[in-house]
């Protein structure tokens, strides 16, 4: 069993930053991807950036691209997420993810085995 857990969210103004946290305990990790989604008020999930823990390559919704960044943390098992620029529409409830795959579709939510609780961040003036 894993369990994810995120800290960070916020209300903040546009244009200003946060920096999401996700905290994986639980299982020893060799080959997975973490994932940050979203989801806004009735719209669906939405995938935001993966990371591919060994290799290190990231993905990202192109809509946050140049905005958000997705890393490791030194701290072994921790994921972050950089957010600058934010704009109102970023508003939403943001779920860490892992999957334990070696095939593994980064924006589908369907390829995650865990997910944390969410943290709220509500970008507004």
């Amino acid at each position: 069993q894993v369990q994810l857990v995120e800290s960070g969210g916020g209300l903040v103004q546009p244009g200003g930053s946060l920096r999401l946290s996700c905290a994986a305990s639980g299982r020893t990790f060799s080959y997975y991807v973490m994932a940050w989604f979203r989801q806004a008020p009735g719209k669906e999930r939405e995938f935001v950036a993966a990371i591919n823990w060994s290799a290190g390559s990231t993905y990202y919704v192109d809509s946050v691209k140049g905005r958000f960044t997705i890393s490791r943390g030194n701290a072994k098992n921790t994921v972050y997420l950089q957010m600058n620029s934010l704009k109102p529409e970023d508003t939403a409830v943001y779920y860490c993810a892992a999957a334990f795959r070696t095939t593994v579709v980064v924006a589908n939510p369907t390829s995650y085995d865990y997910w944390g609780q969410g943290t709220q961040v509500t970008v507004s003036s």
